[in-house]
Parts: structure tokens; C-alpha cells; sequence
């Protein structure tokens, strides 16, 4: 490494010499230019990965031939340079200060780093610079001072640190366009903003900036766009901003502003787009705003706005999306909604509205997303928004009534996703809803429905989730759902369902979530079921099956959990981790083995086969058999005596066992209003070090943080809801599981009420708890992007990969957060559980870990609970977990931070299951490693990448990953090493 960076500067300094000297041309000397010299020591700093810049050539008189360079066509000087994603690294050097008749400099989606050279930013012709999408840091300088000429700045997408300076707006007033947005700047934003007159458009989206917006804006009166979304922003919205006249864009979402929405704002008539979602904003909507006829989009969701919803709303003839989810909203829906023509996307859940759907609604012919959901709506589904172009139906949690409509020829042509789970609908399931083609989800679940499951729904190729539970559906459960290959989910559990459970499930090949407990099924339980790999959760129980488990479950590697619970099975259990819960097998008193601690019966002995060639054993090949036989009576006849003692005696404690069990079990998960424990507990919020106890929560506010229909995940420690508290904070509420937890709540304040004192930019916030002997719950901050495992392994079509810049960046991230819980904490916290689904990705893709700490809920850490608890975490789990002998250390983490670190290169899973192999990745990769291939493993989406980057970066996780714990390097060492690969600024602990 020393040997090549030594070369490097050699051949830097040469070509740098070379550019000082005169350059040859046809065997004679001509003066190189300054534009020659200045683009040549601007090449010599650069890495050029590609070649994209081999036409760039010292001995040339002149650069106008060059890649990337445009001349005037009087004077001959370089006039624009325009390398726009062609993968140079390097920094923007000073040589670049020679072209001092440069207009136009366009850098963006390259891999630059450092800042950029206030020489540069002041060349005296310079009207645009654009360097977004690279990788700048460091604290942002004042680029305007020394250039009153500069039209177009954009510095978006890098990771610029701030707080501004107050001088950086000095001289700006021929500024007409500045972008900031994607990056790290904090602090006030510089009132000294307004003294850009000629601005047009303004972007500081997606940094840190904090306080309020300083006023003065009403004197922009060119503005045309302003985004100040996803920063800190308290305070109002300034009501001047309705003087701005020009104004066609205004978007403040994902904030901490308060009040109420200005009515000044209906003088803004040009306004199209006006996004205030995602904050604190209170009061009605102003009557004013109706005179605002061009807005196409209005987004408020996610405020605290009351009042009856506006009927003056559908006088906005040109709006195309109508987003006001979760808000306060009371009153009717309007039939005036009905009057918006081009209406696209209307999304009024989680709110209180009252009556019907109106029927108006379905003129709305350019509908495609339609969400009533979590209101207080009655009456029946109108019929005629079945026959849109609609492709979203969602009118979950209200209390809609009658019948399902009836769906005729040509209905339904683009319907994608229905959900009118949790109301009181009735009667039967049509067949003419497998006319319904394109359906992908399909959610009828908490309803009254009745009848027998239609056929027709096999006739859904599309379809990835049915959830038909919690119902009154008889009949059997039809077998043309294995016609459904995409099935993903198929839930069907708490209703009538009697017959066998159809072979032909097991064609499902993609099924995840089988639920068909709560029912009347009988027969065996199929063996098809074993050749569904993609399982992960089987829930079988409250039914009367019969038949022995089959033994394929054992080798199905996806199998994560199995409720075989109260049936009328028989014969061993399977001995693989799904089968892991004496709990989810009770009530099935034939079963045996040791995961209930009773012992099966041996089977028939196995017979002695002689050689039929020996002649030594053909004349006493009688008295051998005869004796063996004899054998076999005698034993036979002593087992089955002992054999009826024991068995008698196991039925009578199992049985017993398992009503007891189960009567606890019910006590335990109840949730119905009238269950007392849910008065007894209080809320409790942590505020810094300190906390905050509500004592009389209302029971329906703590059962209602909990809805089914607001789940976002489930893992080892319980299942996660996003709810939105009384004051409108949205909050991610963990319901723990309440077996293996400790029983008191003294124990469980020592064990939580240290975590509620850790705060770092990387962790997951711990906001309060809620206790009771038979509920937990732990709030924490809500974090809206999903997790890493998703974005690597679950991505959806529309969203782009993650790229090397993003996937440093969630390394760096994870390791900060991991150092602060071993080194910055006392005691120290170790998370036991590190895996990318606990990886949680705000905006910009800053990582954020949760679930640390649960661990210490449990009351031991011996072999069964890692053992059960942990299942999700395989591959991530250090070696020392399953030996006794070895100490659990915070090396622990470590481990899993190592494979973490390979799952972000590769994009591979950390064991995969292959048709006839089973690949570890840290194995293979330590493999290629050895070969000397190590970057034939890097995820094939993430090109191009630097390999002086992720080259190290796998070595790194190697190390991390080793069997020895003592080899492994602490989290302050990795984090150290990884600031060596790639530096990046850090911020401050968030407060």
C-alpha cells in the first residue's frame, strides 16, 4: 500500500511538472495555455476509474477537443466544463482557478471529496456551479463573498456539515436558484437569506436545520419554489410567505411547526403544490384557501388539524392529490369531493368523520387511491367506486355495514389492494371478486361475512395476501387457492372452516404466513406443507387434526415458528428450532418428545440380517431366530404393561397441565375492554434522565396503540405498531412478549429505565413504557423508512438500490451506535441481537439501531432462550452462543457488525438456502477472500464502487467476524478504521 501511494505521488508530481513546462506539438515548442494547465493539475488529482478523460492530453495547444469542455467561439477559452457521473474521485482542485473565463461548472454525480476551493467558487464569469451528488464534507464555507455574478448554486446531495455562516449570503443578489438539499447543515437558517432578491428557487430539504424561519420572506417576491421539508423547524408558518405572488411549490413537511395554517397564504393564486404534512399544525383549515384554483397537490397528513373537513374543497377543481390522513377532522365526507374530476389520490384515514361514503365520490373517474380508513363511518360500500379506475381501496376500522358489492362484468379493471378488515359487513364472499384480476392484497378479515370461500379466488395470479379471518366462514377451504403461486400470506383463522386442509397448498411455493388456527378442520396435516420453503410462520392450532407431525418440518430451514396446539395429534415432535414453545404444542396428548419431557415409544426392532453365503451360520441359523423371537415377545409384552402404567399416568398430567397452561395463556394475551390489568398500569415518558408518569392513561388510549391494523413488524422480543399519541407525536410501540419477561415492576423499571437515559444519533430513542403484569409496552421514536433488511433484500421496483455512498454511510452509522452502547454507556449495553432488520433507515439513510438492550428483559441468557429468542438472528450470531463454556462478551456484537458489514457489500442474505447446499456468507466471502477474488461478491446493483473502499471494508468484516472473540477488534477500533477508509465528518449526539 505504502509501495503504490508512493508511485501515485510520483507520477502526481511528474504530470504536475510536466504541465509547468512547455508542451510539444509537432516537434515544436508551444506555450501550454492557461486552460491546458489549470484542466491538467485539475486531472493530476483526480482518480479516473473509467478512462473518461484519456482525450485530455498535456501536449494539446488547446482543450477545446477535450471530453467535457465547451469553448466560446470568439475568444478560444474553456467556457463550461461539464463532467456530469463519470465516477472521478479526487478533490476539486485549484488548478481549476486558471479558467478564469468559466461560465458554467457542472461536477455533479461524480465521487468528489473535501470542499470546494473559494478560488474556484470566485472566478469572475462564473454563473452556475453545480456540484450535487458527490461526497463533499466538512463545514460548508461562504462561496458567495467573492462572486457577485453566481446564478446557479448547487451543492445538494453531499455531506456538507453547518451551521451557516451569517456572511454567506453577503453578496448574492443575482442568485437565482439555490439547492442545499441532502445534506448535514444545521443551525438557524441565516436571515441574512433575504437579501438574494432575484431568487426563484430556494431548497434546504433533508438537513438539520433547527429554529425559525426567519422572516423577510414576503420580500422574495420572484420565489417560484420553496422546500424547507425534512429538517428541525419550530415555530409558525410566517403568514407573509402570501405576498409571494409567484409562489408554485411550497413544501414544509416533515417538521416541528406549530399553529395553524395562515390564511394569508390564499393570496399565493399560482401556488400548485402546497405540502405542510408531518408536523405539529393545530386549528382549522382557513376558509380562505378555497381561492387557491390552481393547487393541484395538498398535503396535510400527519397534524393535529380539527374541525368538520371543509366542503369548500371541491370547489378546487384542479386537485390531483388530497392527502389529509391523521388528523382531527370530524364531520361528513363531502359529497362535494365528488366535483373534482381529475382527482387522483384522496386520503382521509385515521381521522373522526362521521356518515356515509358519499356516492359522489365514484364521478371522481381519474381516482386511483382511496383511503377512508380508521374513521367512524357508516352504511354500505357504494357499489360505483368499484367500477373507477381505482387501484387503492382501503375503508378498514370503521363500522360500514351490508353486504360486499356485487361485482359485474368489466368492474373492478385495475384494483390492486382492498382492505375493509375491522367493520361489520355481512354476508357472503361473491365469486365475482376473482373477476377482479390485478388484485395483489386483499384484507375482509373482522367482519361478519358468512358462507363458504369462493373458488374463484384461485383465478388471482397476482395475488400476494388473503386474509379472510376473524369471520364466519363455513364450507372447505377451497383447493384452487394452490393455483395462487405468488401467495404470500393466506390467513384464515377464527371461523367455520371444517373439511381437510387442501395438498394443494403446498404449490404455494412463496408462502410465508400460514394462519389457519380457530377452526373445525380435521384429517392430517398435509405433507405438501413441507415442500413450502419460503415458510416462515404455521399456525395450525384450536383445530381437530389428527395424524402425525410430518417429519419434513425438520429440514425446512425458513420454519421460524408452529402452533400445532390443541388438535388430536399423535407421535413425536420434530426436534428443529421451529418447534420451540411447549406452549404451541399443548393440547395434543398422543404427541411425544423432549420438548415436552415425555418419552415416545420405540419402534419395531430392527431385524438381523445374515449372510445368506455363510456356511458357518446355516445350522444355527434356527436357534438364532428362535431366540431373537422369543426376545421380542418377552420385551414386547413388558413394554406395553409399563407403557399403559405410564401412558395413563402422562394423559392425566398433560391434560391437566395443558388446562392449566392454557387458562393462563388466555389471561395473559386477553385484550377484550372489560380485561381490568389494563387500569392498573400508567404510562410512563422519559424526558432526558428524568420521567414523566401519567397515572390514569385512559384503557382505550393504551388498547388502541396496539391496533392490528397499524403493525409494522414482529420480532423476537414481540410485535412493533405505529400509533399516533394524544398529541400527535407518531411513536413505534413494541407489545414484548409476555412469557419470558420479567414479573414485577420493580424488575422491569431497573432493567428499562436505563435505556430510557441512552441517547445517540444512531440509536433508537426509548420514549416510555407501559406496565402491567399481563401487558408491556415500550415507545420509541418512530423511524418512517422501513429497515435495511428490506432496502437490501425486499425492494421494491420503484426504489432505487443502495449505493456504495448510502451503504458506507448506514456502516458508519451502525458502528457510531454500536460503539456508544459499549463504550459510552454505563453500564455498558450490549444488543445480543444486531441484525439488518433492527437497522432502521431514516431519511438520507442514516442508521439508526433498535432493540438494544431487550435482552435484559429476560431473566437468564442461558443455551434455550438464545436458542429460541434469536432464530431470526441466524447467521448473526457469534460462535461463542452455543458454547457453554465461553464467556458472552459485547464481541458478540461485534460478530454480527461483521456480517452486517458483508450483507451491505454483497446484497446476500447471511445464510442462504440453496437446492442442495447451504451458504454462510461470512464462509464464502472468507473463501473468495483467499482465492484472491475477493470482489467478485459485490452486489452487481451497486456498480460502480470504489474498490480502495469496499475492499477494505470486507477485510474488515472478516476480522470482525472471527471464531476467536479475542481477535475480534472493540467498536471504537472499527469505527476508527472506517473513519481511515473513508472520512467523514461526525456530527454531535443528537440532544
Amino acid at each position: 500500500m505504502q509501495l503504490e501511494e508512493l508511485q501515485w505521488r510520483r507520477r502526481r508530481l511528474l504530470l504536475l511538472a510536466a504541465a509547468m513546462m512547455l508542451g510539444w506539438c509537432g516537434g515544436t515548442m508551444v506555450p501550454m495555455s492557461d486552460d491546458v494547465l489549470g484542466l491538467m493539475a485539475f486531472k493530476a488529482g483526480l482518480s479516473d476509474p473509467t478512462g473518461a478523460l484519456h482525450s485530455w492530453r498535456q501536449d494539446d495547444a488547446s482543450p477545446c477537443a477535450w471530453v467535457g469542455i465547451v469553448c466560446d467561439r470568439l475568444t478560444g477559452r474553456v467556457s463550461e466544463l461539464n463532467l456530469v457521473g463519470l465516477f472521478l474521485a479526487g478533490q476539486i482542485g485549484r488548478g481549476l482557478a486558471k479558467l478564469d473565463e468559466l461560465q458554467i461548472l457542472n461536477l455533479s454525480s461524480n465521487n468528489f471529496t473535501g470542499s470546494i476551493d473559494t478560488e474556484v467558487a470566485g472566478l469572475p464569469m462564473l454563473r452556475k456551479l453545480n456540484v450535487s451528488n458527490n461526497q463533499l464534507n466538512g463545514v460548508i464555507t461562504p462561496l458567495l463573498t467573492n462572486n457577485s455574478s453566481l446564478m446557479v448554486l448547487d451543492l445538494s446531495s453531499n455531506a456538507l456539515t453547518g451551521p451557516m455562516a451569517e456572511k454567506f449570503f453577503t453578496t448574492c443578489q443575482s442568485l437565482v436558484s439555490l439547492y442545499l438539499g441532502g445534506n448535514l447543515l444545521n443551525g438557524p437558517i441565516p436571515p441574512s437569506i433575504i437579501s438574494c432578491t432575484q431568487l426563484t428557487d430556494l431548497s434546504l430539504s433533508h438537513n438539520l436545520f433547527s429554529g425559525e424561519i426567519p422572516g423577510g420572506f414576503g420580500q422574495l417576491k420572484s420565489l417560484v419554489n420553496i422546500d424547507f421539508s425534512h429538517n428541525l423547524l419550530t415555530g409558525t408558518i410566517p403568514a407573509e410567505l402570501g405576498a409571494l405572488k409567484s409562489l408554485t411549490s411550497l413544501s414544509l413537511m416533515d417538521n416541528k411547526l406549530t399553529g395553524s395554517i395562515p390564511g394569508q397564504l390564499s393570496n399565493c393564486v399560482s401556488i400548485l403544490a402546497m405540502d405542510v404534512s408531518q408536523n405539529s399544525l393545530s386549528g382549522v383549515l382557513p376558509p380562505d384557501l378555497q381561492s387557491l384554483t390552481s393547487l393541484a397537490l395538498f398535503n396535510g397528513r400527519n397534524n393535529m388539524i380539527s374541525g368538520d373537513f371543509p366542503t369548500w374543497l371541491g370547489s378546487l377543481n384542479r386537485l390531483q392529490v388530497l392527502d389529509f390522513a391523521n388528523n382531527r377532522f370530524t364531520g361528513a365526507v363531502p359529497k362535494s369531493l365528488g366535483q373534482l374530476q381529475v382527482l387522483q389520490v384522496l386520503d382521509l384515514s385515521g381521522n373522526l368523520l362521521l356518515g356515509n361514503i358519499p356516492v359522489e365520490i365514484g364521478t371522481c373517474t381519474r381516482l386511483q387511491s382511496l383511503d377512508l380508513s380508521n374513521n367512524n363511518l357508516i352504511g354500505s360500500i357504494p357499489p360505483e367506486l368499484l367500477v373507477l379506475n381505482v387501484q387503492f381501496l382501503d375503508f378498514a376500522g370503521n363500522s360500514l355495514t351490508g353486504n360486499f358489492p356485487s361485482v359485474g362484468p368489466g368492474a373492478c379493471p385495475f384494483l390492486q389492494f382492498l382492505d375493509i378488515s375491522q367493520n361489520k359487513l355481512e354476508g357472503p364472499l361473491l365469486p365475482q371478486l376473482g373477476q377482479c384480476s390485478n388484485l395483489v392484497a386483499v384484507n375482509f378479515s373482522g367482519n361478519g361475512f358468512s358462507s363458504a370461500i369462493p373458488a374463484e379466488l384461485g383465478n388471482l395470479p397476482s395475488l400476494t395476501l388473503l386474509d379472510l379471518s376473524n369471520n364466519v366462514l363455513d364450507g372447505n377451504i377451497p383447493p384452487s387457492l394452490g393455483t395462487v403461486t405468488r401467495l404470500t400470506v393466506l390467513d384464515l383463522h377464527h371461523n367455520r372452516l371444517g373439511g381437510e386442509i387442501p395438498t394443494q397448498i403446498g404449490s404455494c411455493l412463496a408462502l410465508a404466513n400460514l394462519n389457519l388456527a380457530e377452526n373445525k378442520l380435521s384429517g392430517p396435516i398435509p405433507e405438501s406443507l413441507t415442500n413450502l420453503t419460503s415458510l416462515a410462520f404455521l399456525d395450525l392450532s384450536s383445530n381437530n387434526l389428527t395424524g402425525t407431525i410430518p417429519q419434513g418440518f425438520e429440514k425446512m430451514k425458513s420454519l421460524q415458528k408452529v402452533n400445532i396446539s390443541f388438535n388430536h395429534l399423535t407421535g413425536p415432535i420434530p426436534t428443529s428450532g421451529a418447534f420451540s414453545n411447549p406452549s404451541e404444542v399443548l393440547g395434543n396428548s398422543g404427541l411425544c418428545g423432549t420438548l415436552i419431557g415425555v418419552a415416545c415409544s420405540p419402534g419395531a426392532p430392527k431385524p438381523i440380517v445374515l449372510n445368506p453365503n455363510s456356511t458357518a451360520l446355516v445350522q444355527v441359523k434356527r436357534e438364532i431366530v428362535l431366540s431373537i423371537s422369543a426376545i421380542i415377545a418377552i420385551s414386547a409384552a413388558a413394554v406395553i404393561a409399563v407403557g399403559v402404567i405410564l401412558v395413563t399416568v402422562l394423559n392425566i398430567r398433560s391434560q391437566t397441565r395443558a388446562r392449566r397452561n392454557a387458562r393462563r395463556g388466555m389471561e395473559s394475551v386477553s385484550q377484550s375492554p372489560s380485561n381490568k390489568h389494563f387500569s392498573e398500569g400508567s404510562l410512563v415518558f422519559y424526558k432526558g434522565p428524568q420521567k414523566i408518569t401519567n397515572q390514569n392513561w385512559p384503557v382505550g388510549s393504551v388498547q388502541g396503540l396496539t391496533n392490528k391494523q397499524d403493525e409494522i413488524g414482529r420480532g423476537g422480543f414481540g410485535t412493533v405498531y405505529r400509533a399516533v399519541l394524544p398529541k400527535g407525536n407518531t411513536v413505534a410501540v413494541k407489545k414484548l412478549l409476555v412469557a419470558s419477561l420479567v414479573k414485577t415492576q420493580e424488575e422491569f423499571e431497573r432493567e428499562v429505565n436505563p435505556l430510557g437515559k441512552i441517547s445517540h444519533r444512531n440509536l433508537v430513542t426509548l420514549q416510555g413504557y407501559y406496565w402491567t403484569p399481563q401487558l408491556q409496552l415500550l415507545l420509541y421514536d418512530y423511524v418512517p423508512n422501513g429497515n435495511l433488511y428490506r432496502r437490501l433484500h425486499e425492494r421494491r421496483d420503484v426504489e432505487p438500490p443502495l449505493q456504495w455512498d448510502d451503504r458506507f454511510k448506514i456502516a458508519l452509522g451502525t458502528a457510531l451506535g454500536l460503539g456508544h452502547l459499549h463504550h459510552g454507556c454505563q453500564p455498558q449495553v450490549i444488543h445480543y441481537d444486531l441484525k439488518s432488520t433492527n437497522i432502521l433507515l431514516s431519511h438520507n439513510n442514516e442508521a439508526h439501531i433498535s432493540d438494544y438492550g431487550l435482552a435484559r428483559l429476560l431473566p437468564t441468557l442461558d443455551r434455550y432462550i438464545l436458542g429460541s429468542k434469536f432464530q431470526s438472528a441466524l447467521g448473526y450470531m457469534a460462535p461463542e452462543f452455543s458454547c457453554p463454556s465461553l464467556r458472552i462478551t459485547e464481541k458478540c456484537d461485534v460478530y454480527g457488525f461483521g456480517v452486517l458489514l458483508l450483507e451491505l457489500v454483497t446484497g446476500r442474505r447471511p445464510v442462504e438456502y440453496m437446492e442442495d447446499d447451504v451458504v454462510i456468507l461470512c464462509d464464502h466471502v472468507r473463501a473468495l477472500l483467499e482465492g484472491g477474488r475477493p470482489l467478485t461478491c459485490v452486489d452487481s446493483t451497486m456498480l460502480p464502487y470504489p474498490e480502495d473502499e469496499v475492499l477494505p471494508v470486507i477485510k474488515l468484516a472478516l476480522i470482525c467476524t472471527s471464531h476467536v472473540p479475542s481477535n475480534r477488534p472493540a467498536m471504537e477500533e472499527v469505527v476508527q478504521i472506517l473513519e481511515l477508509i473513508r472520512p467523514i465528518p461526525i456530527l454531535p449526539d443528537s440532544p
